[in-house]
């Protein structure tokens, strides 16, 4: 039987995958099948860290172009992440997954703290980590917060869930002549502004020689093919990296 090719990762989840195809708040049947992924590759013994988002309940962005503080708006975000997190953890320990959830703005009696160091031990031990907050800072998104806990945590690779087979020139639910991407380098992914995630978070990957997969969430068993080093959706990375 062949190994797993990653040790330790960083799932990326958008509150709207956990919506589904409801568009708003959390989807049961999404949810589970996400922790059904997640549960196929924590028996591999690989390492899983989960970063979420929060746009399934608000989106700090939209709220502040309407006139909102920013600062508040996104905060706001911050919280919804929060809920999402606690649904995830419900959700991984119900299929007997161990589970922390640690948050970057401090909120005791209902998450732990992130600490890098404690994040580490509970990888260690065979816990999925979920973060919840971002960064504990406006103005930076659920992508940047990823990308930083992916280098804080040595990390080998971040997986970007998404409801599509990868990334696109144009968006394929729109336009059925979008051509897909196989491989991307971070440079084309920046100039492009292909939209997969925003610069900051791209940057950080490619200064730190993390790859990124982008990757279809909705189709069973993505997680451990990408794991198992099977060639799914598009692989973002430098040109001296090797790919699977």
């Amino acid at each position: 039987m062949y190994s797993p090719k990653y040790r330790r990762i960083i799932l990326k989840l958008s509150g709207e995958a956990l919506a589904g195809d409801k568009g708003f708040g959390i989807d049961p049947e999404t949810v589970r099948n996400i922790a059904l992924q997640t549960k196929e590759v924590v028996d591999l013994d690989v390492q899983v860290a989960v970063v979420v988002g929060g746009g399934n309940f608000w989106r700090g962005l939209e709220a502040s172009k309407q006139g909102m503080d920013r600062a508040a708006a996104d905060y706001m975000g911050m919280l919804a992440t929060v809920m999402n997190a606690l649904a995830l953890q419900d959700y991984f320990e119900d299929l007997e997954m161990e589970t922390r959830v640690q948050s970057a703005i401090e909120m005791r009696e209902i998450a732990e703290p992130y600490i890098r160091r404690r994040a580490i031990r509970h990888l260690e031990k065979g816990r999925v980590v979920i973060f919840a907050a971002g960064t504990g800072n406006p103005f930076f998104s659920t992508d940047t917060t990823a990308a930083l806990r992916a280098v804080e945590l040595d990390a080998e690779i971040v997986l970007m869930a998404k409801k599509v087979d990868g990334v696109f020139d144009a968006d394929p639910r729109i336009d059925p002549t979008a051509k897909k991407f196989d491989r991307l380098n971070f440079l084309d992914l920046l100039n492009k502004r292909l939209g997969v995630m925003d610069a900051t978070a791209a940057s950080l990957c490619m200064d730190n020689h993390i790859p990124i997969v982008v990757f279809n969430l909705t189709e069973r068993g993505n997680i451990k093919r990408i794991i198992m080093g099977e060639k799914v959706g598009t692989y973002v990375g430098r040109d001296d990296q090797d790919e699977r």
